[in-house]
C-alpha cells in the first residue's frame, strides 16, 4: 500500500465532503418539489455528519485536516464550480431548470463521493491493525448513505429531465419508491420505471 497515495485520498475524501456541504445547501435553494427539497435537507445533515467522521478519522490516523494538497484544491475547485453552476441556474429565474441543474450537480458532487469512499473500502481489505479498524469504522458509517444519495438523486435528474420533455415522469423516481442502496437495485429501478407509469 501506498501511504501518501492514500493519505491524499483521504485529504480530497474530507475536501469532498466539506464541498458537499455547501453544494446542497445550494442545491436545497433550487429544489422546486417538496419532496426532492425534504431529501436534500437530508442528505446536507447525512453530509455534515460524513464530514466529522472524516474529521474524526483524521485524528485517529494523525492527519492534519487543514494540510493543503493538489489534490484538495481540485476537489475545492470543481466543489465551487458546482455550487456556482447552481446559483447561475438560480438568476437565470426559471425554478424547474435551475432544480435540474441542482440534481445534475449533486450527482457530480456525489460520484466523487461514492468513488472515494469506494476506494476506502478496497484499502480496508487490504489494510491491517488500528488504520484498518478506523477505516472500516468510519466506511460502515457511512457507506450506505453515500450510495443512496447518488442512486436516488440520479433517478430525480433522470425524472426531472423527463418531464421537463413533456414525457410521462415517474416523481418521485422509482430509486426513491424502491430505496434503492445498490448499483444493482438502481439498474432494477431504473427498468421497472415503465411499469411505474
Amino acid at each position: 500500500m501506498k501511504n501518501e497515495q492514500l493519505n491524499q485520498l483521504l485529504y480530497e475524501a474530507l475536501e469532498t465532503e466539506m464541498g458537499g456541504v455547501q453544494v446542497y445547501e445550494t442545491a436545497i435553494r433550487c429544489a422546486v418539489n417538496e419532496d426532492l427539497k425534504e431529501e436534500w435537507e437530508e442528505y446536507h445533515e447525512q453530509t455534515q455528519k460524513h464530514e466529522q467522521i472524516v474529521r474524526e478519522l483524521f485524528g485517529k490516523l494523525g492527519l492534519d485536516p487543514e494540510k493543503e494538497t493538489p489534490g484538495r484544491q481540485i476537489v475545492r475547485h470543481i466543489g465551487k464550480s458546482l455550487v456556482k453552476a447552481m446559483e447561475m441556474a438560480l438568476e437565470a429565474g426559471k425554478p424547474e431548470a435551475a432544480q435540474i441543474v441542482a440534481a445534475e450537480c449533486v450527482v457530480e458532487a456525489e460520484t466523487k463521493d461514492h468513488l472515494n469512499w469506494e476506494l476506502i473500502g478496497q484499502v480496508v481489505e487490504k489494510s491491517k491493525g488500528e488504520e484498518r479498524k478506523a477505516l472500516k469504522d468510519a466506511l460502515e458509517q457511512v457507506e450506505k448513505e453515500e450510495d443512496e444519495h447518488l442512486y436516488h438523486t440520479t433517478g430525480w435528474a433522470r425524472e426531472l429531465w423527463i418531464e421537463s420533455l413533456g414525457l410521462p415522469a415517474v416523481i418521485p423516481p422509482p430509486e426513491e419508491e424502491k430505496d434503492v442502496k445498490t448499483a444493482i437495485g438502481a439498474a432494477r429501478a431504473k427498468q421497472a420505471r415503465k411499469e411505474m407509469l
